[in-house]
């Protein structure tokens, strides 16, 4: 039996994009390529990797094995190419499965040590729901990704919890809420609130936790810098992660509501559970629990 890298190369991208066509593009190669290369694998290891049905295909039970050893094996050869190489330090890409919170209120320090300390690890985003990024990194389309969620377990993924994330309801100081000393789910019925798309975790415990009361329709403003112009703007009330409306807060364009979230989520990283992991993504890892727990310490107190 003998089963070529390059072979293993192709039936991983196949395998992540569950689909020839985009494979042979992503890789440079003619489709046919890609479909001589995936039969000569087959037949060397003498099973079927992929159902095909029609114009779909799924990985068979041996195709799901294959994957796991292929994943395995490919990294094997990356730490061994770089090991011998030497010298060079890290390099490579990391994709990414983030989010606006993420990217724009916890992710520049990791961005701009990454930049200056190891130029050659390339970083490539791709904004996505939690529910997305967890299908993509079981997948293999994403290597690491960001969750922010209350679930901490995640079946066919490995994770750490990087930090909890407070969550606070937030308005203009003007709106008629502000003055009240407690709020109560009932003072919501009547007021718009503004939200990201369904999906995002916090939004959707807060959509259920309203449930029990009849309320205005959620208004989905897309961004959250778009939300936070719409609260400012005194269109309604968001609930929203603390460190994303800090500023707005310190200068008071925005007040925080006198209402506790009887939920919390965390942010966390996640990444396909049993993979061995390059010296790419193990520095990833690191530095961004070094940098949460950094950035969660209050001022002037020690870092633990």
């Amino acid at each position: 039996m003998t089963v070529e890298i390059r072979h293993l190369v192709t039936f991983q991208k196949v395998a992540a994009l569950l689909s020839f066509t985009r494979a042979a593009e992503e890789l440079s190669y003619a489709q046919s390529s890609v479909t001589t290369q995936i039969r000569a694998l087959e037949t060397s290891l003498g099973v079927e990797l992929f159902d095909r049905l029609g114009g779909r295909i799924r990985l068979t039970p041996a195709g799901e094995k294959l994957l796991e050893y292929a994943e395995q094996i490919l990294a094997l050869v990356e730490a061994a190419r770089a090991d011998v190489a030497g010298g060079d330090g890290p390099s490579g890409t990391l994709t990414i499965g983030t989010m606006e919170s993420v990217t724009s209120y916890r992710m520049p320090p990791l961005l701009e040590f990454f930049h200056h300390r190891y130029p050659k690890v390339q970083l490539s985003l791709r904004p996505s729901l939690c529910a997305e990024t967890r299908h993509a990194l079981r997948q293999g389309t994403f290597d690491i990704g960001f969750l922010m969620e209350q679930e901490t377990r995640h079946p066919g993924l490995d994770s750490v919890v990087l930090a909890e994330e407070p969550l606070v309801l937030v308005a203009a100081p003007g709106h008629p809420l502000a003055r009240r000393p407690q709020l109560s789910l009932d003072d919501l019925r009547s007021v718009s609130v503004l939200a990201t798309e369904a999906g995002c975790a916090y939004r959707d415990l807060f959509e259920a936790e309203l449930r029990g009361v009849e309320h205005a329709p959620f208004l989905e403003f897309g961004t959250i810098e778009a939300i936070k112009k719409g609260v400012a703007s005194g269109l309604g009330v968001s609930l929203l992660p603390t460190v994303t409306v800090a500023a707005e807060l310190e200068k008071g364009e925005m007040t925080a509501l006198q209402w506790d979230a009887p939920f919390s989520v965390r942010t966390q990283l996640a990444w396909r559970g049993g993979r061995r992991l390059s010296r790419e993504l193990k520095l990833f890892i690191d530095q961004a629990m070094r940098l949460m727990r950094e950035d969660a310490v209050p001022p002037g107190a020690p870092p633990s």
